[in-house]
């Protein structure tokens, strides 16, 4: 790779966290042993044999009991693609579960959903992010990217000092908004209503680019009948945002040449989140906003492997390469890879929520990688509650999260520093990092373990540790799919930048070998035609419903949840870096000045936040950049300030995301 300053997506930049990261590897913080429950209910430090052999146990006693399907698997959005293909392969293989999913679920699948609907592939976003100072006009909606990713912010700085335009979308007046030439200011889970609204001016005002929507996409009849039917007077009502401000964004959103329309967690995390984008994707079709130079659609991905994590089988209904585990043509390809019978591979199975959700009752054993529920996932105190009733669960981290200390045995695992492997960023550019530092003693990666315990169940090649080996079959496997891979090596990545998939091998077209050349990868999607049949991009109609959960009088205001700068997603190890607590120490309920008065609370008062699923204490911050029908908490802390107590689990019926962005609460003052 180049040096770090010319390396195009972060330019050399790190955030707080990027930067403190080498803290995590220190044994003072970082687990250093297996360890295993014992007799008296604590968890000691045992030898890797005994905890394998203890794992291998667990999960070959409850699979000879209930079945295959009793046993679950969950993944996390932090692997390595050469992890996550290999955990999918497990899940498939050794143990013949179709219970497997990742907290990625959680991230970005409705844009997902969206995004294979509209335009027959997902990518988080289809063009580099050196595209978006670039282009005329952005639309960001639902992103905090100066604290959650604020390397990235630099692109939109530049994008205004080129004369372009940045609109924030947000309930929240962020970091982000405060940069924006434009922030609307909408109620939480209205971002549908918004966007169609949007759609409704661009065609009464004559806007809509009609020669692209004619030679480029179908469904736009259907798509204008739905989006006509949202006037602005009846948008303003439900969101909140006046009619000219509406008026102000299609202004500046038609004018220029070139536009881009971005979502985040905002739009995605809800009920109705496909539906959401799409209606935003519509937007984009409509003024001949994708496919084309400097313009289009695109999705913020969130975790650091939130792409690649989903496209190589860790996905309850995914093969790799983005093939679907109902296609029996995709199934018959992996297979044969694998070498298996396809007929031996289970079916799909549950989305992540649904699988923790069965914990104890369908699924009675669970092996967890990389991931934190116990304070990450929506209802969270219910989901601890499904975690404990396991008859077995065995976790592989970096740390002892709150997961990890519920567990019958955790495996220490090398993090980022220690192993090396390729991520898939969120422009689709595949990135090989390579180990810096040798593990401590005691440690071992992901793929070990998954190989000692497939040798264990039985199954004794076909686990490779070394991850270039992995990563060579990937190749194959995913070659042909829709995230394609098999033109990547990891030479080619020591020598590049990243290679922006689908990257087919260019095959002899008298052989039907491999040739020397490669394929350059694909930077810019959809240039000329869509991944779809006909090459035509779906226009999807959409109708504004409410959020899962409406306030009413026993619970009168909207709660939204998201991150702040020193800390990420469920803290396990960001909380035990001293200079990040030091800026974030805990957690908080940020508050208008009105409801704030209306509750009698002061700053830094302790507020007690209630749903229908929990209760969540944290000190007031009070403030004018939030709405005063809403209150706003991070969601990084376990215990009494948990903000996943009180999410509402309430899932999109394409995506199955949980709505973790709007539920109904009501505020209690917390008397000494």
């Amino acid at each position: 790779m180049s040096e770090r300053a010319d390396f195009p997506v972060n330019r050399g930049a790190l955030c707080g966290k990027g930067r403190t990261a080498p803290a995590v590897l220190s044994t003072s913080v970082r687990l250093s042993s297996p360890l295993v429950r014992d007799e008296s209910g604590s968890l000691v430090p045992a030898s890797w044999d005994e905890a394998l052999d203890r794992i291998a146990e667990g999960l070959r006693r409850t699979r000879a009991e209930y079945g295959a399907d009793g046993v679950g698997v969950f993944g996390g959005g932090g692997l390595t693609n050469e992890k996550a293909y290999t955990l999918g392969k497990f899940a498939r293989v050794v143990l013949g579960t179709s219970q497997i999913d990742y907290n990625g679920r959680f991230c970005m699948s409705s844009a997902a959903a969206a995004g294979i609907k509209a335009f027959g592939l997902d990518r988080g976003l289809p063009f580099p992010l050196e595209d978006i100072p670039k282009t005329g006009c952005v639309i960001l909606v639902g992103s905090n990217l100066a604290e959650t990713m604020p390397p990235s912010l630099r692109f939109f700085t530049e994008l205004k000092e080129n004369g372009g335009t940045l609109i924030v979308i947000d309930p929240r007046r962020t970091k982000t908004a405060e940069q924006a030439d434009l922030h609307l200011a909408p109620r939480p889970g209205t971002d549908l209503a918004l966007a169609l609204g949007l759609l409704h001016l661009v065609i009464a005002e004559g806007r809509v680019d009609e020669e692209y929507v004619q030679e480029r996409t179908v469904g736009w009849e259907d798509a204008r009948a739905a989006a006509m039917a949202h006037w602005p007077e009846y948008v303003e009502r439900i969101t909140g945002v006046s009619v000219p401000r509406l008026r102000e964004t299609v202004r500046l959103f038609c004018e220029p040449e070139s536009a881009m329309v971005l979502t985040a967690r905002g739009p995605e995390q809800q009920s109705k989140g496909t539906d959401t984008v799409g209606a935003w994707i519509n937007l984009c079709l409509a003024t001949g906003r994708a496919g084309r130079p400097l313009s289009g659609y695109g999705c913020l991905t969130g975790q650091g492997n939130g792409q690649g994590g989903r496209e190589h089988g860790q996905k309850a209904d995914q093969l790799p390469g983005y093939r679907k585990l109902d296609d029996p043509e995709a199934r018959r390809h992996v297979a044969e890879v694998w070498g298996v019978d396809p007929d031996s591979l289970p079916g799909p199975g549950r989305s992540a929520y649904e699988l923790l959700d069965a914990l104890g009752t369908d699924i009675k054993s669970l092996l967890l990688m990389a991931s934190n529920p116990v304070v990450s996932a929506p209802r969270a105190a219910h989901i601890e509650e499904r975690i404990r009733s396991l008859d077995f669960l065995a976790v592989c981290d970096v740390v002892l999260s709150e997961t990890a200390a519920l567990a019958d045995v955790v495996l220490p695992v090398t993090q980022w520093a220690e192993e090396t492997g390729t991520t898939t960023n969120l422009e689709g550019r595949v990135l090989l990092r390579r180990r810096a530092i040798t593990p401590p003693d005691g440690v071992r990666s992901d793929l070990e373990v998954l190989h000692e315990l497939a040798a264990r169940l039985g199954v004794e090649k076909g686990f490779p540790t070394d991850p270039e080996a992995v990563f060579e079959e990937l190749r194959r496997a995913s070659a042909g799919g829709a995230a394609d891979y098999s033109g990547i090596t990891y030479g080619r990545l020591v020598e590049e930048d990243g290679v922006f998939w689908p990257c087919p091998a260019v095959e002899s077209p008298d052989a039907g070998d491999t040739t020397d050349e490669a394929h350059p990868g694909t930077p810019r999607l959809f240039l000329d035609r869509f991944a779809t049949p006909d090459g035509r991009a779906r226009f999807v109609p959409v109708t504004h419903r409410a959020t899962a959960e409406e306030p009413d009088d026993e619970y009168p205001v909207l709660l939204t949840t998201g991150r702040v700068v020193a800390q990420y997603q469920s803290g396990a190890q960001t909380r035990r870096v001293a200079e990040l607590n030091a800026a974030a120490p805990g957690p908080f309920v940020e508050l208008h000045p009105r409801l704030a008065a209306r509750l009698g609370a002061a700053e830094g008062d302790p507020v007690a936040v209630v749903s229908r699923r929990g209760r969540a204490v944290a000190p007031a911050r009070i403030t004018n950049a939030i709405r005063p029908d809403t209150v706003f908490m991070p969601f990084h802390w376990p215990g009494e300030g948990r903000a996943n107590s009180l999410t509402n689990p309430a899932l999109d019926p394409t995506s199955r995301m949980p709505e973790f962005k709007a539920c109904a609460v009501r505020l209690e003052a917390v008397r000494p």
